[in-house]
C-alpha cells in the first residue's frame, strides 16, 4: 500500500468491541464471541486523515518487530499504563517473545488474544519517559520510549492553576474557598492533584410506565428522583422484579444493568457508564458483548474558571445511548462551566479516551454532544485536535470562545453607553420603542434585550478580582450593581487578585486562567495575554447607514463607547490585544477554523435571540441564531463548501424537543458508521462529505407548524420566518463579516468618502471628532485580521506559552540485544526513524 503522512495525534482503532447479534448468551457466558474477533482484527484505524498522516501501519508489513501504543501517542500517555501491541515479524511466534519495561520483565501481560493480536496493558510506567524492549530471539528486537504523565494531568496544556481546591464526600469548610464541592465519591483526595480513588455503581432501569430518566444518585441536598426510571442494582443478589431490558443496536437483548465508574483524571470528576453484566470480566482485549464499541461524550454548558473541583453537571443516563450499547461519558473539565481553558478541555477529553481504551477496550468512534457552552467544547476540541471527537452534535451553537467573547464586551460596552448621559440627551424626547428601535440596530439584535441578556450572563466573566456585578433589571435598560461581592475563582476574597492589596494574588478572568496556553502580559506573572480588541471598530456604522441613528447620534456613540482596563474595568480608551495572544489564539484553533472539516457537524438550532427576563433564564438572548451561519461560513472561507455541516432550525425553545435529540444522535450514528466502513484513499474531508446519509440534511420548521410535521428544506423560507432569520452582531454592524472571526482587525486610514458610510454626511465638527477616535485608523474588513494565520496543527504547551506542534508520533526502532539480553542499543541505521521519541521540532 502507498505510504500516507501519518497523522500526528493517534486515535483508538476500532477494534474488540464489535458485537455479535448471535452472542446472546452474553448474560452469562463468554465476553467474546468468533465474530467478535474476526471483526475486530478487520478494522482499520477509524482515523486515517490522508492529508495529516504518512505511512499507515499496513505500509509496515514488510518490518520487523513492531510496537503500539493503542491508548494514546507513546509520547502522551497518562495515568501509569498504556495498552499496547506487538506486532510479530512475518513466520514468528509468539511463545519465543520477551518483553521488559524499564529492565522489568513485563511478559505476563501479553498474549495472542480473540482477534490474532498480541496485546497487553504495560503498567507501573513512572513519570517521564520508559523504554519497552520487546524481543523475539536474537535477531528481532525493538523498543519504544513510553512518556507517561500523572494522572492529575497536566500532559499537553502546561502547568494547572493554583491554588486548587478538592472535591470533598460532602461539602466543608476551606483555607481557601467558603466550602468545598461534594464530589459524588466517598473518600477524600489523597494528593495536591485532587485524585481520589475511583468507586463502581450499579443501576438498573426498571420496567415502571411514565418514569423519567434522572439522575439516581445526585449530589446532597437534592433529593433523589421521586419517579427515576434507574434504581440501585446490588450484583450478587436475586435480580429485580422490574429489571427491564434492551436490545442493542448490535442486535443482542440483555438485562438493562449499567454500571457506572466515578473517579478522577486531569483535576476532574468523571463519569463512564455502560451495559455491564456483573457475572462476567471485562478487559479491553475482551469487552463485553453488550458495549457496542461506541462513545457518547457529553459536555457541560455555560462558561467559568473557578479554582474548585466539581462534578460533572452533566448526566450518564442518557437512555437513547445507553440501551442502544453505547457508552456515556463526562469529566467535570470537559464542562465549561468548571474549565474555560480549551486546550485544557482537549487535554481532559484525550485523557478520558486513553483511560477508556486501556480500561475498557478500543473504540469504534466518539460522538460529543452538548449545548452553548457545550458546544464550545466540542468545536474547540475538534478545532484544536482533528480526530479527538469523531462527530459532534452542538446545541445553542458557538463556533469558540474568543469570538464568542467580542459580543460580549461590545454589549457590555453598549449597556454601558446606553446609559450614559449622551445617550440620554440624543434619545430626549423619543418614546421608548423608539429608543429601543436604535440600541437594536446599534447591536444587530432582534431586540434591544439581547445586550441585556450578556451582559447579566457573562458580563463579568474576566473581572479578576471582587467586584459586584452591574445588572439590567429594568425595561428601559437601566443598569445598577446588584447582590453581594464575588469572584470568578471562587475562592475567599483575601486569597484572591486585588490590585492595591494583593497584586500577586490569583487572578480570576478567563485569560488568566489559560495562562499557561496564552502567557503572562508584559510585565505581569499572573495576568494573562489577552485577544480582547475594538481599536478602529466603527459601532453602528450599518444603523448610519441605514438612518436608524443619526451622523451625531454615530459620532458620539464612538467617541463615548470606550474599552476595558486590563483588569477588565470600563475604560474612555479602546481595547488594545496583545499581538503574541492574536497569533495563538490563531494557529492553534482555538479561534476555530477550517480543520473542522474534518469532523460531521449536526448543528441544531432553537430559539433564543431575545429575553423576556433579563437573562435570568431561558430565553437568555444571548444564543443568535447567526452563530451557526458564522460557523458555516468559516467552512466556506477554507474549505470551498460546508458539506460537514448541516444545520436543522425550529422557531420554539432553546433547546431542543427530544425528538430532534435522538434524530441528531441516530444520524450522527449512521453517518460514522458509514464513514467507518470507506476504505479508500480519499481524504477525510472528502470521507465525511461522500458519506453523509439522506437523513443529514438542512431543514427547518416554520413557528405556524406547531405539531413539526412538514419539513421545509429551502432556506430562503426559513429565513423568512420571524423566529428563525438570523440577525447580526454589533461587530457586523461596524462592517464585520458574518464569519466574526477577526479578533483584531487591521487598519485603514479614515476617509469620509469611503462608500461604507452610503449617503451620510458629517460636519466638520463631526469629522474632526472622529479623526480624534480613529487616529490610527478604522477597520479594513476586506483583510485578514492581525496575526490571523493558518492552523498550525495539535499542539503542547508543555514547554511553555504558545505551544509548539506535537510532531509526528513516536514509533518503536529496531535495536541491538546487548548479550544479556537486558538492553537494546537503537539502530542508527533504521529507515524509519532515528529516535523513537518522534519529532518535535517547532514551525508555523
Amino acid at each position: 500500500m502507498t505510504a500516507r503522512a501519518r497523522w500526528p495525534f493517534r486515535i483508538g482503532t476500532a477494534g474488540a468491541a464489535c458485537i455479535s447479534a448471535l452472542a446472546i448468551h452474553a448474560c452469562g457466558g463468554s465476553s467474546t464471541s468468533p465474530e467478535q474477533s474476526s471483526n475486530a482484527s478487520s478494522r482499520s484505524p477509524l482515523v486515517q486523515h490522508e492529508a495529516d498522516r504518512g505511512d499507515s501501519d499496513d505500509a509496515d508489513e514488510g518490518r520487523g518487530l513492531r510496537i503500539k501504543t493503542l491508548s494514546n501517542r507513546a509520547d502522551l500517555i497518562s495515568g501509569g499504563d498504556a495498552y499496547v501491541e506487538i506486532v510479530l515479524p512475518k513466520r514468528q511466534s509468539a511463545t519465543a517473545l520477551r518483553v521488559q519495561l524499564n529492565g522489568r520483565d513485563v511478559r505476563s501481560a501479553f498474549a495472542v488474544r480473540a482477534d490474532g493480536r498480541v496485546l497487553g496493558v504495560v503498567t507501573g510506567l513512572m513519570d517521564g519517559e520508559n523504554v519497552l524492549i520487546a524481543s523475539v530471539g536474537k535477531s528481532h528486537a525493538a523498543r519504544l520510549v513510553i512518556t507517561n504523565h500523572p494522572i492529575g494531568g497536566p500532559v499537553i496544556a502546561g502547568p494547572q492553576t493554583q491554588p486548587f481546591v478538592c472535591a470533598t464526600p460532602s461539602p466543608e469548610p476551606s483555607p481557601l474557598a467558603p466550602l468545598t464541592n461534594a464530589s459524588g465519591l466517598q473518600t477524600r483526595a489523597v494528593d495536591a492533584q485532587c485524585n481520589i480513588a475511583t468507586e463502581y455503581k450499579f443501576y438498573y432501569k426498571a420496567t415502571k410506565a411514565g418514569c423519567t430518566n434522572s439522575l439516581p444518585d445526585p449530589n446532597p441536598p437534592t433529593p433523589l428522583p421521586a419517579n427515576g426510571c434507574f434504581k440501585t442494582y446490588t450484583p450478587g443478589q436475586a435480580a429485580p422484579a422490574d429489571l427491564a431490558t434492551t436490545v442493542t443496536d448490535q442486535g443482542l437483548m440483555v438485562p438493562y444493568i449499567v454500571r457506572v465508574e466515578r473517579g478522577t483524571i486531569d483535576r476532574g470528576i468523571f463519569d463512564v457508564a455502560v451495559l455491564f453484566n456483573p457475572n462476567q470480566d471485562w478487559k479491553p482485549y475482551a469487552p463485553q458483548a453488550a458495549w457496542n464499541g461506541k462513545v457518547v461524550y457529553t459536555f457541560g454548558a455555560s462558561t467559568g474558571q473557578p479554582r474548585r473541583q466539581f462534578r460533572s453537571e452533566q448526566s450518564w443516563v442518557d437512555d437513547n445511548a445507553l440501551s442502544r450499547g453505547f457508552m456515556v461519558v463526562d469529566n467535570s473539565m470537559t464542562d465549561s462551566l468548571f474549565n474555560s481553558n480549551r486546550v485544557y478541555n482537549a487535554e481532559a477529553l484525550m485523557m478520558m479516551k486513553e483511560h477508556i481504551i486501556e480500561t475498557y477496550g478500543e473504540i469504534r468512534y466518539t460522538i460529543g454532544n452538548g449545548c452553548s457552552g457545550g458546544s464550545i467544547q466540542q468545536l474547540t476540541a475538534a478545532s484544536i485536535f482533528p480526530g479527538l471527537l469523531d462527530g459532534i452534535q452542538p446545541t445553542c451553537t458557538y463556533p469558540d470562545s474568543e469570538t464568542t467573547t467580542m459580543e460580549v464586551s461590545d454589549c457590555v460596552l453598549l449597556v454601558n453607553y446606553f446609559n450614559s448621559t449622551s445617550f440620554a440627551g440624543l434619545t430626549a424626547g423619543l418614546t421608548q420603542a423608539q429608543i429601543n428601535a436604535k440600541k437594536a440596530s446599534i447591536a444587530g439584535h432582534m431586540d434591544q434585550s439581547a445586550c441585556w441578556g450578556w451582559n447579566n450572563t457573562f458580563g463579568n466573566n474576566n473581572k479578576p478580582g471582587q467586584f459586584v456585578p452591574n445588572v439590567v433589571l429594568s425595561t428601559t435598560g437601566a443598569a445598577a450593581p446588584i447582590g453581594a461581592p464575588r469572584n470568578n475563582c471562587q475562592l475567599l476574597a483575601g486569597v484572591v487578585y486585588d490590585p492595591i492589596t494583593n497584586a500577586t494574588g490569583p487572578r480570576c478572568g478567563g485569560w488568566d486562567n489559560a495562562i499557561s496556553i496564552w502567557g503572562p502580559a508584559l510585565g505581569t506573572a499572573n495576568r494573562g495575554r489577552s485577544t480582547a480588541d475594538n481599536t478602529g471598530i466603527q459601532y453602528g456604522l450599518k444603523a448610519l447607514t441605514s438612518g436608524a441613528i443619526s451622523a451625531e447620534e454615530f459620532v458620539a456613540l464612538n467617541e463615548k463607547v470606550g474599552g476595558f482596563t486590563p483588569d477588565a474595568a470600563p475604560s474612555p480608551s479602546r481595547t488594545v490585544a496583545d499581538a503574541n495572544a492574536l497569533a495563538i489564539a490563531y494557529r492553534t484553533g482555538i479561534v476555530s477554523a477550517g480543520q473542522l472539516g474534518k469532523t460531521p457537524i449536526i448543528d441544531v438550532r432553537g430559539f433564543d435571540d431575545l429575553t423576556t427576563n433579563f437573562g435570568t433564564g431561558a430565553p437568555f438572548g444571548i444564543h443568535q441564531i447567526w452563530r451557526s451561519f458564522a460557523l458555516r461560513e468559516r467552512l466556506d472561507r477554507a474549505n470551498g463548501n460546508h458539506g460537514n455541516h448541516v444545520l436543522w432550525r425550529f422557531p420554539t425553545t432553546l433547546l431542543a424537543p427530544a425528538a430532534f435529540t435522538l434524530q441528531s444522535f441516530l444520524t450522527m450514528d449512521k453517518w460514522l458508521s458509514n464513514i467507518e466502513k470507506d476504505t479508500s484513499d480519499a481524504r477525510r474531508e472528502q470521507k465525511v462529505v461522500d458519506n453523509k446519509p439522506s437523513e443529514a440534511v438542512d431543514f427547518c420548521y416554520l413557528t405556524s407548524d406547531t405539531t413539526f410535521s412538514n419539513r421545509i428544506a429551502d432556506f430562503s423560507v426559513c429565513d423568512a420566518d420571524a423566529r428563525l432569520v438570523k440577525h447580526q452582531s454589533p461587530r457586523q454592524v461596524a462592517g464585520g463579516p458574518v464569519a466574526e472571526n477577526i479578533l483584531k482587525c487591521q487598519l485603514k486610514p479614515l476617509d469620509f468618502s469611503d462608500p461604507a458610510y452610503g449617503s451620510a454626511t458629517f460636519t466638520a465638527d463631526q469629522q474632526d471628532r472622529l479623526r480624534a477616535v480613529f487616529s490610527r485608523g478604522v477597520c479594513d474588513w476586506t483583510t485578514p485580521g492581525v496575526n490571523q494565520r493558518a492552523f498550525a496543527g495539535p499542539m503542547t504547551f508543555k514547554d511553555g506559552p504558545g505551544g509548539k506542534p506535537l510532531g509526528p508520533e513516536p514509533r518503536s526502532q529496531r535495536c541491538h540485544l546487548s548479550h544479556d539480553r537486558d538492553a537494546c542499543t537503537p539502530d542508527d541505521d533504521d529507515d524509519d526513524h532515528s529516535d523513537s521519541r518522534g519529532d518535535a521540532r517547532d514551525g508555523d
